[in-house]
């Protein structure tokens, strides 16, 4: 937020101009007349600096608190910190952020507790004192930012050799990367770049190779190229395409370090291929093919089979296996290892020598489970968090060969811990701490509450508050939810909810259907036709706040982002009475029209998530529940906070911004009510870049709550 003269504050919030458009499908007839927001012209520039404007004027009272919250949440920061480390063959890497950069450092030291087996690699340590346990810096992340004032990493992958990394770069917030490769033994950059590409990528094992994704104008991820390092761009060749414009594509190498898999998926239904890492000029094989809603993963044991984490007949998921394929093959070859149980939604495994980790949710509560690769349908040794509410999850663990695996262990209010858990015993010896100068998180309590949905489901609910603050209805609340994707929001800390906390408010994390806290079914029964779930439970959990006289029912906002802010678009139509305020963060709500175009970014593949209108029936639950075509009744609703973004490759600036232009022209005494947070210059789907960036924001959020929570 900048300080705006008084002199200078506009009188009141803007007025888009209406040009008369209209839909028609199915014989219904819509009028749009904002529709001229969808191309990027100066007009809507304009329009959009001038909310921005009504933004900043309406909100300038609150400068003076938002400036307290962001001191309050960079006091928890500590002035350099230091991620947990990870094994290679050779060193050990972390990042680490230097005194108030907003950016890490990408370092490493010499592996002194072993024998590194070096010999394996062709050159490998030639340019390194190996007796030398000094940080070497790899990135400096901080250096590669200009004066966009937005700065984000693609990826960041070492090469088997570990003296190559491959790094890729966005400078605006639309997630196109440039694609760069850095010589370690040199630190300086090899001359190609590739200007476009995509997450994912994966070193051949002679680390002469690199295979990258590439994303078309509708940031779908279509295509896997090939990269010899050395070798102009322009003789790279295209590996794999994915033509079906439902599907992304994505590529890794896996930590045997001896097979690349190529994925292929859509929301319900996927293709894996497998690419010998030691013969990266092979083609990749199928598999196991592709079937309508059969969806499968694949992890290489080395010198062994792949695993496959699938829902083949299983909708919670199993474990399978094949051999390594020779051609293209499908399902027959695969044998079960492990079978489904109902009861636990099987998300993925990953392969060790002797061992495999399963990552798994059992009765919402995220759990790892340590098998011998002998014994993969056998009981195992589970971990689950020490925290309440927390949970528990792999690190970032490279090493195949590793006797141990890293954890990861927070909570709300508990900042990260590492462990190192031995793989014969399961017992864990706390590697690394994350510092959080002043928290104690014995001043809080989490929790978990179940709420009734009109339909009788029970809902989940994650209460968070300061010990002080009393469950007895006194208290404003809170809500926050997502609920899309079979998406799991596990626990986070931030260094700003107990700016929060800490004045009363308690936070509550609605896990509404839709998301995959409950496992698959829980995201089959908030899909599609059953959409309306989601906005229901949402609802549910606030009522049930209330009436259990928890929280001041008179006081409870809502909070949600993307997929989230459509359920905070929904809520503020459908329920307009419930909410004291709501704050709809880059928000999907022109969800008809948008799914009609299939020109705009991630339409056609989020088909298989929202509804294909062009079907009627799909086009019926749809203009059922969306925001922009559903506006509450004038003189009924609560204030209102919506962000954007003009770079934004995800929900397109034009969804917020006519959303507002239709609500503001829609009931104009309650226009100046509504503040419409746009960035206008870089800036991504989640807020501004770098870890106070993303601080200063939420104290601008934040403050706007606080002061409707009075």
């Amino acid at each position: 937020m900048t300080s705006t003269p008084p002199a200078s504050r506009p009188s009141g919030p803007p007025l888009a101009p209406r040009s008369p458009h209209t839909h028609t499908q199915h014989g219904v007839v819509r009028d749009d007349p904002w529709f001229w927001m969808r191309e990027e012209t100066p007009e809507l520039l304009a329009h959009l600096a001038a909310e921005r404007a009504w933004y900043e004027s309406s909100c300038a009272h609150l400068e003076s608190l938002v400036s307290t919250l962001r001191s309050e949440s960079k006091l928890r920061v500590p002035a350099t910190a230091r991620s947990a480390r990870w094994a290679r063959h050779r060193f050990y890497y972390y990042t680490s952020h230097p005194t108030g950069s907003d950016y890490a450092r990408l370092s490493r030291e010499i592996r002194n507790d072993l024998e590194a087996p070096t010999a394996v690699f062709e050159g490998a340590g030639s340019d390194h004192n190996e007796n030398s346990s000094a940080e070497e810096v790899l990135l400096d992340v901080g250096s590669l930012a200009d004066d966009s004032g937005y700065l984000d990493l693609g990826l960041t992958l070492v090469s088997p050799d570990e003296n190559l990394l491959a790094y890729s770069v966005d400078r605006a917030g639309d997630e196109v990367f440039e694609l760069r490769f850095r010589d370690l033994t040199t630190g300086v950059d090899l001359p190609e770049s590739i200007p476009r590409s995509y997450y994912g990528g994966a070193w051949s094992a002679d680390s002469a190779y690199f295979f990258y994704t590439v994303h078309d104008q509708a940031y779908r991820p279509c295509e896997i190229w090939r990269h010899r390092l050395g070798t102009p761009v322009g003789d790279d060749v295209m590996v794999l395409e994915e033509p079906d414009e439902r599907f992304d594509l994505n590529v890794r190498l896996t930590r045997s370090g001896e097979a690349i898999v190529l994925l292929s998926e859509s929301r319900d239904t996927g293709e894996s291929w497998y690419l010998d890492a030691r013969a990266p000029l092979s083609a990749p094989v199928s598999i196991g093919g592709r079937r309508p809603g059969v969806v499968y993963r694949a992890e290489h044991v080395r010198s062994g089979p792949l695993l496959l984490v699938t829902n083949d007949d299983a909708v919670e998921f199993r474990l399978m296996q094949t051999a390594v394929p020779t051609g293209d093959q499908d399902a027959s070859h695969w044998s079960e290892v492990r079978a489904e149980d109902p009861a636990e939604r099987l998300e993925r495994a990953d392969a060790f020598d002797g061992y495999a980790v399963l990552s798994l949710r059992t009765g919402g509560v995220h759990t790892l489970r340590i098998l011998p690769l002998d014994d993969l349908g056998g009981s195992g040794r589970d971990l689950v968090s020490r925290f309440p509410t927390g949970a528990v999850r792999l690190a970032r663990n490279t090493w195949y060969d590793a006797t141990a695996v890293t954890v990861c262990d927070q909570s709300y209010v508990e900042p990260r811990v590492w462990s190192d858990v031995d793989l014969v015993s399961g017992t864990p010896v706390e590697q690394h701490r994350e510092e959080a100068p002043g928290h104690l998180s014995t001043d809080y309590v989490c929790e978990t509450r179940h709420f009734p949905s009109p339909d009788g489901t029970l809902v989940p609910a994650t209460v968070i508050r300061h010990q002080d603050t009393a469950l007895d209805g006194s208290a404003p609340a809170l809500l926050y939810g997502y609920g899309a994707y079979e998406y799991t929001f596990e626990p986070d800390w931030d260094p700003s909810l107990p700016c929060l906390l800490d004045r009363g408010v308690v936070f509550v994390h609605a896990h509404v259907r839709g998301g995959g806290e409950g496992g698959r079914r829980w995201w089959l029964d908030g899909r599609l036709g059953a959409k309306q779930n989601t906005f229901t439970d949402f609802a549910a959990v606030a009522d049930g706040l209330a009436a259990a006289g928890l929280v001041d029912g008179d006081r409870i906002v809502g909070r949600g982002l993307s997929a989230g802010g459509l359920l905070q678009g929904v809520a503020f139509s459908q329920r307009p009475d419930r909410w004291k305020a709501i704050v709809a963060e880059v928000p999907f709500v022109d969800v008809v029209t948008t799914m009609f175009d299939a020109t705009i970014p991630l339409t056609v593949n989020e088909w298989d998530e929202w509804g294909d209108p062009r079907r009627r029936a799909d086009f019926d639950w749809m203009l059922a529940y969306s925001p922009y075509d559903n506006l509450p009744p004038a003189g009924s609703r609560p204030d209102l906070l919506v962000t954007g973004a003009v770079h934004d490759p995800r929900v397109m600036v034009q969804e917020p911004a006519k959303w507002v232009a239709a609500l503001r022209a829609s009931d104009p005494a309650w226009s100046p009510r509504c503040a419409f947070r746009c960035e206008l210059g870089a800036g991504s789907h989640v807020g501004p870049s770098g870890r106070f960036g993303h601080l200063d924001y939420e104290a601008e959020v934040h403050a706007w709550i606080l002061d409707h929570l009075r």
